[in-house]
């Protein structure tokens, strides 16, 4: 059953979207509490009985370019879409989407925006779904210490950075997975409604 969230779901939420990541680019991404949202929202569940199976999460422009990239057109981010791993390939995710897309059309959303790491059986189901690739940047995370001198100064003194998070929107990809142990290629997709 697709339904609107509830936050007596929160629990198990948590429970499917960690479990839905652990085989993605995405499996450190882990959350103690269920995201909210500064704009509008469509927060979407699949539930069979109690238990969270499916989970889609959209933010809303109000005005155009507020959330999402563009600036001409109101659209709509994913910011959460998983399906549990024992339930996954059974259409659970596609059933969500179009849920998603019917309410957040009636919201005056233009188009979707979507942003996902460099797994390709993702980035497939993007596609499958309608969806365009339009941009990509890169997410790096620098662990060695040789690395972290080479790109941060600590100015506090007794502190010593042990790991970084960074964006990189160069366009070497060759450089970046050459130099950086962990990095992924993240594409945005659109869709227009």
């Amino acid at each position: 059953m697709i339904r609107s969230y509830e936050k007596t779901d929160e629990p198990s939420w948590l429970r499917c979207r960690v479990l839905s990541l652990l085989n993605t680019a995405y499996y450190d991404d882990v959350r103690q509490i269920k995201d909210t949202y500064k704009s509008a929202s469509i927060e979407l569940v699949a539930a069979e009985g109690e238990e969270i199976i499916g989970l889609i999460d959209l933010e809303l422009d109000t005005h155009a370019g507020e959330v999402c990239s563009n600036p001409q057109f109101r659209g709509a981010m994913i910011r959460n879409l998983a399906v549990h791993p024992d339930h996954q390939r059974k259409g659970i995710g596609q059933l969500l989407l179009l849920e998603a897309l019917e309410r957040s059309r009636a919201a005056g959303t233009q188009y979707l925006e979507a942003w996902t790491r460099d797994d390709q059986w993702v980035r497939d189901w993007y596609d499958k779904m309608g969806f365009r690739p339009t941009e990509s940047c890169f997410e790096v995370y620098i662990e060695s210490e040789e690395d972290l001198k080479a790109v941060i100064e600590c100015k506090v003194p007794h502190l010593r950075p042990k790991s970084m998070f960074a964006h990189y929107d160069g366009s070497d990809k060759a450089f970046v997975f050459s130099k950086f142990s962990r990095a992924h290629e993240v594409i945005r997709y659109d869709l227009e409604l």
